[in-house]
This record gives structure tokens, sequence and C-alpha cells, in this order.
């Protein structure tokens, strides 16, 4: 097979299934392991598709479906962590903190588990989290369990959150469009709405796949967020573009000012 056919074949099978393997592809195409992996940098660069660990994913991915919870937890690790690093050191001790769902959430969880922070949640993998380590201080906003996304939504979630009031409450989204903050489920995005609202400061946790997207349900706007988070691969005009809606900051490319300076 010609290299042209290949990255056809590439292209079409990724936005035809959302999200493929590496190994899938070397079996259809009968290829190397390296080959696979010039072919989707090669696409990746043209803006076919995106690189995620272990394959490709759909650019489109969040207009059409929603990927699975593990399914999203492979895509940008790194760039991920970079963000969760980044938000962790908005923290204080003592602070009592929202945490909504989402992998880069988690990984933020990871970074200020066992710290003296009270933390509120209505994500069951981010409770897991934080329980292993202060146990005493987590706090789970239960509810209807949305399995796909590991979170707990509905009226008694939202009748919990709307009592509580927060330092900071750091969220993610599914897609970032304009000035709309946006997610799949109706439901999951009015509790996050809520606990918003209910803080003092708010941070969104984006990574570079976020911008430029859309998905179901806007849920917020980028100018009522205190700061953006996002990784550095982050295109630079993307960075620009997004400035006049909200302060964005990159990991290690300019000092972070203390949270109430913002």
């Amino acid at each position: 097979m010609l290299k042209r056919e290949r990255l056809q074949y590439i292209t079409q099978i990724v936005n035809k299934k959302g999200i493929v393997t590496a190994a899938q592809i070397m079996q259809d195409l009968d290829v190397s392991d390296m080959t696979v992996r010039r072919d989707l940098d090669e696409l990746e660069k043209s803006g076919k598709l995106i690189r995620i660990h272990g394959g490709a994913q759909s650019v489109n991915y969040n207009i059409d479906f929603e990927l699975s919870h593990i399914e999203k937890a492979t895509v940008n690790p790194e760039g991920k962590k970079e963000i969760a690093q980044q938000a962790a050191t908005l923290i204080r001790e003592h602070d009592t903190i929202f945490l909504g769902p989402g992998t880069t959430i988690e990984l933020l969880a990871q970074e200020i588990a066992g710290r003296p922070v009270r933390v509120v949640t209505n994500s069951l993998p981010v409770f897991n989290i934080i329980s292993q380590k202060a146990p005493e201080q987590v706090i789970l906003a239960g509810g209807y369990f949305r399995s796909h996304t590991g979170c707990f939504v509905g009226p008694l979630c939202t009748q919990i959150l709307e009592r509580l009031k927060f330092s900071a409450a750091f969220i993610s989204c599914n897609g970032i469009a304009e000035e709309q903050i946006t997610t799949s489920s109706v439901e999951e995005g009015q509790a996050q709405e809520i606990a918003l609202n209910n803080a003092r400061f708010r941070y969104l946790l984006a990574d570079e796949h976020k911008f430029n997207r859309e998905d179901f349900y806007s849920y917020y706007k980028l100018y009522n967020m205190d700061a953006l988070i996002t990784d550095t691969k982050t295109n630079e005009d993307v960075i620009s573009h997004y400035n006049q809606y909200i302060r964005i900051i990159q990991p290690g490319k300019e000092p972070f000012d203390e949270r109430s300076n913002i």
C-alpha cells in the first residue's frame, strides 16, 4: 500500500470510530509500529487527527460522541500533568475547594492529596484519590451516578452544592468555543455552574485539544472565570485569540501571580 493510501485509510478509520489504537492500524495495514507512528505524527501535524497514548483520536470526537473516562485518560497525559501541577500552586493550606469531574482534575487531586485542604467533589475518582490519604478532608456530593465520567449529578447533588461556599473551584470541560465552556451532559454542567457561582476564585483546566470545539451544553462563560490553565503545547495563536476572554496561563511561560492578585 502506498503512503498516500495508508494516510487516507487511517484518517477514515479514525473519523469513523473516534479513537483507534496503533496496534489495530498495524494489524489492518500489516505495517510496522515505526511506520504507524510516523504516519500518525504526520497526520497530526496536518490537523487530520489527534495523537493519544497508544493510538489516535478524531478531531471531532466531542461533537459527535463523548469518549469514555478511560479513553479520555489517554489523551495528552503529559499536558494534563503540566496543567495539574500548575493548578496545585494556586491552592493554599486550609482552603475549601471544589474539584469537578475530569481526568485533568483527577491529576490535580493526586497533586494535592494529603495536603491540609478540604475538598468537595461530585467525582468518584477524585473522592477515591483524596480519601486514600486524607479521608477526613473530602466530601462527596452524591446523586445519580454518571458512569461515563464517574461523577454524580442530579437534584441531590445540586442541592448539596447550592449550600456550600468554596475558596476556589477547579473545573474542566469537553470544549471551548469562543467565550463558551461546554460539556456533553446538561446535569453535569449544571452542577459545575453552581459550584463556580459559589466559589471566590474560578479556574478552568483545559489542554490544547479543548480549544475551538463545542459540545452539547454550554454551562459557563470564559470571562466569568479568573484564569484558564493550559499546557505548553497550546498554539500561540490560540492563546492570543482566547486572551480576549480570559487570562491564560501556560506552565513555565510566565510567573504565576498570587491567587488574590489575578
